[in-house]
């Protein structure tokens, strides 16, 4: 808890049994109130250390995808008694200790989200990001920023930071299950006029983090810039799209209670 706000970090995982105890032994436990891991269908023994950590866990009997699984995540948060929600990767690719930092930018009002930027600093290439993927980053990022009239370092990084009046406002239900999820995420929060900050975090590229191919990687790039248009046609009422629709599909959000 910081400033009264209760912390949940939130983990989509996918065969992550070799990086899920160090990510959790990292997560700093005096800030975070509740860890939710939601589990899509791995292959691996995910789930039997998610429970001999005591996690609040959920399965997908089946592969559904990583938006998928960020959306089951998000809902579970919203069930509980949550005011700042961390996404935050068990491939140990992020480092939890930057936890702290990204919550307290929310809880004491300055921004409404958080993103871990692997573009601050200049040291993506140096933790081992591969330069195809760099430049591709580079690249999007130049494009979103010109398309959506923003200035961020990057729009691809998988470690956020959101307020909970932001996962009730954003019509995450209409986006991808697939990768592309999280750049649609973003851009929502960048339309519907919430305030952006980011920190800057060390790029950890090593075998046993989960990364994407280069045929998905181009799927992912153009996902990417068919949001940004949808952004942009949307934007100046050209044209209406579900996931930047203000009375689009949202997460389920009840009154917040306490959970046991």
């Amino acid at each position: 808890m910081i400033n009264g706000k209760r912390v949940t970090v939130i983990m989509p995982a996918y065969n992550a049994e070799k990086t899920l105890r160090r990510t959790y032994d990292e997560v700093p436990k005096d800030v975070v109130d509740e860890i939710i891991l939601t589990d899509d269908a791995s292959r691996d023994r995910t789930v039997e250390i998610a429970r001999e950590l005591d996690l609040k866990t959920f399965v997908h009997p089946n592969n559904k995808g990583y938006g998928a699984n960020q959306k089951t995540c998000y809902q579970q948060a919203l069930r509980g008694d949550c005011d700042i929600v961390i996404m935050l990767h068990p491939d140990y690719q992020y480092t939890p200790k930057l936890i702290t930092a990204m919550a307290s930018l929310i809880a004491e009002g300055v921004f409404d989200a958080v993103i871990a930027s692997r573009i601050l600093g200049n040291k993506a290439l140096a933790g081992g990001m591969p330069v195809y993927k760099y430049v591709s980053n580079r690249f999007l990022t130049f494009l979103e920023n010109f398309l959506i009239k923003q200035k961020v370092s990057e729009y691809h990084t998988g470690y956020r930071a959101f307020s909970r009046k932001v996962l009730e406002k954003l019509p995450l239900l209409e986006n991808s299950d697939d990768f592309v999820f999280d750049n649609e995420m973003l851009l929502q929060v960048f339309y519907f006029g919430f305030d952006v900050g980011e920190v800057a975090c060390p790029a950890s590229y090593f075998p046993e983090a989960s990364s994407i191919d280069f045929q998905r990687s181009v799927k992912y790039g153009l996902g990417v810039l068919l949001t940004a248009v949808k952004y942009y046609l949307a934007k100046r009422g050209m044209k209406s799209f579900p996931q930047f629709d203000p009375n689009g599909k949202k997460l389920e959000s009840p009154k917040k209670e306490s959970v046991d």
